[in-house]
């Protein structure tokens, strides 16, 4: 895991694929259950990925992610409502959110009652306003790190998504046929009003040691992400 302890009174923690029980492409701490795995192996994972963070598995609130905009408040053990941001203020709630290429957010409020949110914020879920959405939903003064993602050195996009990042990010965000997410992610939360950004600059396509990659892997490959709790 990749911890991010710049906020005092939160855990937050990104997963690697590494220190799980699925195999294949899988293989092997694969937490997502919208794939091929056996169902059993990912609740192992999930189970062994709370325990190493101190979180119960039985609370783990998530969504059923969407590629959107849409921030729920977290409910324990809830885990089938459609959105891409999840926010609570309750301690001990432990939210996860999945990735295989789209970047994971956290968002820790850093005055007044502690909050959290966490966002998945994929080339979609950037253009539509999730990260605007998280920032509001959570409310108060803010600090952001956005997680491991793939990376302007292998993502290429077609000339539509190009010309739509171009418009809403400017040239930064576009390195020749490729995007920028990470760059465009922080602009974003820094638009928003998220004074203190982090990133964890490492690129999930690259890295098939220690990532699941949907565009290196051609869509058959797990999922990592990101989990957090108040403490």
């Amino acid at each position: 895991m990749i911890r991010w302890n710049a906020v005092p009174g939160y855990v937050v923690a990104f997963t690697t694929r590494r220190g799980g029980v699925s195999a294949g492409p899988f293989e092997s701490l694969n937490l997502g259950l919208l794939t091929d795995d056996e169902p059993a192996n990912v609740e192992e994972n999930r189970r062994r990925a709370c325990t190493e963070v101190g979180a119960d598995p039985e609370k783990v609130a998530m969504n059923r992610q969407v590629h959107g905009a849409t921030v729920n408040r977290a409910v324990a053990g809830q885990r089938g409502t459609p959105g891409d941001g999840l926010v609570t203020e309750e301690p001990q709630l432990p939210l996860l959110k999945l990735t295989a290429d789209c970047l994971p957010i956290a968002l820790v409020r850093t005055n007044g009652a502690p909050g959290l949110a966490l966002l998945h914020a994929g080339r979609l879920g950037l253009l539509e306003g999730v990260v605007e959405a998280g920032v509001a939903a959570l409310g108060g003064e803010a600090s952001a790190v956005i997680g491991p993602g793939i990376g302007p050195c292998c993502y290429e996009v077609g000339d539509g998504i190009r010309e739509s990042y171009r418009a809403r990010f400017g040239a930064d965000v576009i390195r020749g046929r490729n995007l920028d997410l990470w760059t465009a992610a922080e602009q974003a939360l820094r638009e928003a009003g998220v004074k203190s950004v982090e990133r964890i600059d490492v690129c999930t396509a690259c890295n098939a040691r220690d990532f699941f990659s949907h565009r290196r892997d051609g869509g058959v490959t797990g999922r990592q992400g990101v989990i957090a709790y108040i403490a």
